[in-house]
């Protein structure tokens, strides 16, 4: 099979899924070595930009996705108005940035340092599968641990969990004493 092929292949396996497939189940799927793969994309996603396509490939924690572009918004608002999601709570996205920043994070430690409980906003952040149990402690019952998601990175526009905003340094101090 030539690249132009394995292009087309890519193109429709992508649009399929509309989530983000692994670099590991394409190359599966195609048949062929992963690195091989990677440069096919590369390609496309040259191809796509070079071409203003009204698609992208966007990478999200080495899964790749087709999006399409954000400069195109205004139109596709005009002809589709997609019912909107309701925003996350003030008492969420405080809980979630605490478990982005200090995962894995238990229940306990998130609420020391809220100084609230944080049952409802845990249970709403696994709902939208933001977040996700990653372990569990070695301690007297066992409490979970919490972290993020690959819809998290999804979510906020974010290629990997480096990519996240560096903290202001009180904001660690801040961080760090109230989970002792």
């Amino acid at each position: 099979m030539d690249k132009k092929e394995f292009k087309g292949i890519i193109e429709a396996l992508l649009f399929v899924s509309g989530d983000p497939v692994s670099i590991r189940d394409l190359a599966g799927a195609l048949e062929i070595e992963q690195k091989e793969v990677m440069e096919i994309i590369r390609e496309m996603k040259d191809q796509y930009n070079f071409e203003r396509r009204g698609i992208q490939i966007i990478e999200v924690d080495g899964h790749f996705q087709l999006a399409t572009r954000p400069e195109h918004f205004e139109f596709i608002q005009r002809l589709y108005s997609p019912q909107r999601k309701q925003g996350l709570s003030q008492a969420a996205l405080e809980t979630l940035a605490i478990i982005a920043y200090k995962q894995p994070i238990t229940r306990a430690e998130i609420d020391t340092i809220r100084g609230v409980q944080s049952d409802k906003a845990l249970y709403t952040l696994s709902e939208r599968k933001l977040i996700q149990e990653v372990d569990r402690l070695d301690t007297v019952g066992r409490p979970i641990l919490y972290g993020t998601t690959i819809e998290f990175l999804r979510y906020f526009g974010f290629k990997s969990i480096d990519d996240l905003p560096q903290l202001l340094e009180e904001q660690i101090t801040y961080l760090d004493e109230n989970t002792r």
